[in-house]
C-alpha cells in the first residue's frame, strides 16, 4: 500500500539523517547509542526498511517486527512527552534539531502508518501473544540501563541522563515503565 510505502520509507531518511546528526554534534560524554530514544528509532527504521522491502502479502514476521518497533517508539514519545519534557522543561532540547524527528516525527509516521496501513492478510488478525513480546524492549533496556547507572563501577557509570533513579526509586520507574509499556502494546494491538 503507497501510503504506508511512504510513510516507512520516511521513517528510514528521518531516523538516518537524525543519528547522523547527532552522532556528528556528539561530544564523547555523549554516546548517542547508549539512549533508548536512538535505539528505538534505528531499530523502527530496520523495521520500516523491512516492510519497504518485503513487498505485498506482508509476512506477518515483518508485521511483528514493525509492532514492536512502534510500541518502542511510542514509548519514546510519551515518556519525552509525558515525563522528561514537564522535568527538565526543555522544549528547545527535546523537540530542536535532530530530536524532533526521534521524539516526534518518527514515532509518530510509525504510529499512523502501522495503526492505518500495516494489516495482517485478508480475515486474519495479530495474535495476542505479541503484547508481552512488543515489552521486551524496553524491559532488556531497563536491565542494561540498571546495569550501567546502578551496578557499574563508578568508573564506567553512566550518568542517570533519563532521571529513572532520582532519590534511588529505580524500582518505581522500571515498574513504571513496564506497565506503561505493556498498556502501549496492548493498545496497539487492540485498536487495529
Amino acid at each position: 500500500m503507497l501510503p504506508s510505502l511512504i510513510m516507512n520509507a520516511l521513517i528510514v531518511l528521518f531516523v538516518l539523517g537524525a543519528v547522523l546528526w547527532d552522532y556528528r554534534k556528539a561530544d564523547p560524554h555523549r554516546v548517542v547509542f547508549r539512549y533508548f530514544t536512538t535505539l528505538s528509532n534505528v531499530f523502527c527504521a530496520v523495521a520500516a526498511l523491512v516492510l519497504v522491502t518485503v513487498g505485498d502479502p506482508v509476512p506477518f514476521w515483518a508485521l511483528l517486527l514493525k509492532y514492536i518497533a512502534t510500541v518502542t517508539v511510542t514509548v519514546t514519545l510519551l515518556t519525552v512527552c509525558c515525563f522528561l519534557l514537564p522535568v527538565s522543561h526543555d522544549g528547545k532540547g527535546m523537540y530542536g534539531g535532530a530530536e524532533l524527528f526521534l521524539h516526534l516525527i518518527c514515532p509518530l509516521l510509525a504510529i499512523v502508518s502501522f495503526l492505518a496501513f500495516e494489516k495482517p492478510s485478508a480475515g486474519a488478525s495479530m495474535p495476542a501473544w505479541i503484547i508481552p513480546i512488543g515489552v521486551v524492549p524496553v524491559i532488556l533496556y531497563g536491565f542494561l540501563y540498571l546495569n550501567k547507572v546502578i551496578r557499574a563501577p563508578e568508573a564506567h557509570r553512566w550518568n542517570d541522563f533519563y532521571g529513572f533513579n532520582r532519590n534511588g526509586k529505580w524500582a518505581l520507574s522500571f515498574g513504571a515503565m513496564v506497565f506503561a509499556s505493556a498498556l502501549i502494546s496492548f493498545l496497539l494491538w487492540i485498536i487495529p
